[in-house]
């Protein structure tokens, strides 16, 4: 039971090893580019591919939806983003109950974006957990764990090392017990969904924390500040030491000024147009020193 592409490693480990996956649940065709055609899931077309049957209930809180599941009479169900509520009838139904592939060192970022909370938070680790699931947000026993540096990685980079973390942990634990130990209560902390706001940086903070924004919205929803009255993402930056005035391009490399030292974009996208170093944006875009982003002090 998975949707982004962060699922589709654990599907392939699963058929790798040789277990017999009953189905495969994915969100529904969802619209998608500027056409808004239906597209399938990164988990709907690898399923396709190897040929297992897919299954994309809008819901599972119809008791029809729930017979259909219980029928597979699955030993386990796996979920790794999987983006609908499991109800207590469908987390009971598997013989072995339901167990989660979660992109964090539980208790820590319980819920919807734990990788780019970890970063935003400038966590020096974090990695994922197998664990049994429940009622309650990413609360159940937790059956294993593996852990990871996050050493300057973008919330991309991070998926997919995650990703092949949790589908090569999801396999030694299918091969052992799948009874779990309690979360410790203490340490717990949420991680909600990215809000579209977020992204928009603030140069009122320090660079240290700009940057961790630039990686977490990389690559999406992508980081962004207003240049000349233009919307321009920031893909890529770099920590620059000194004193700048916030909110005010510093130099000719369009080092930014914050409210502890600078930042000095990398990788840049202006709308409507591919990423590229900063440097070859600045040989066709006049940005002198003295400019202020918005949202400028």
């Amino acid at each position: 039971m998975g949707t982004p592409a962060f699922a589709v490693p654990a599907l392939d480990a699963l058929v790798a090893a040789g277990h017999q996956v009953v189905a495969v649940y994915t969100r529904a065709p969802q619209p998608a580019g500027r056409g808004k055609a239906l597209a399938k899931s990164a988990v709907h077309l690898r399923a396709e591919a190897l040929g297992l049957p897919v299954l994309t209930p809008r819901t599972l809180k119809d008791p029809e939806a729930q017979a259909q599941f219980a029928a597979h009479d699955a030993d386990v169900a796996v979920v790794a983003a999987y983006g609908l509520l499991l109800p207590q009838p469908v987390l009971d139904a598997p013989r072995l109950g339901c167990i989660n592939i979660h992109a964090s060192l539980l208790p820590r970022w319980r819920g919807a974006a734990p990788i780019q909370r970890a970063i935003l938070a400038g966590d020096a680790e974090t990695g994922v957990t197998i664990m049994q699931m429940e009622a309650g947000l990413d609360t159940g026993p937790m059956i294993a764990t593996v852990a990871t540096p996050v050493a300057g990685k973008t919330a991309g980079e991070l998926t997919a090392e995650l990703a092949a973390l949790g589908a090569a942990l999801l396999v030694a634990t299918l091969g052992g017990s799948l009874d779990g130990t309690p979360q410790p209560g203490d340490g717990v902390t949420l991680a909600p969904k990215i809000a579209k706001a977020e992204a928009r940086l603030d140069f009122t903070a320090s660079a240290i924390e700009i940057e961790r924004a630039v990686r977490a919205f990389n690559p999406a929803p992508g980081a962004w500040t207003m240049i000349g009255g233009e919307r321009l993402k920031i893909l890529g930056a770099e920590v620059v030491a000194g004193d700048f005035h916030p909110g005010v391009i510093a130099d000719t490399r369009m080092t930014i000024g914050t409210a502890n030292g600078g930042l000095r974009p990398l990788l840049v996208q202006r709308a409507g147009k591919p990423a590229m170093p900063t440097a070859d944006l600045l040989n066709g875009w006049a940005v002198p020193p003295g400019t202020p982003v918005d949202p400028a002090v």
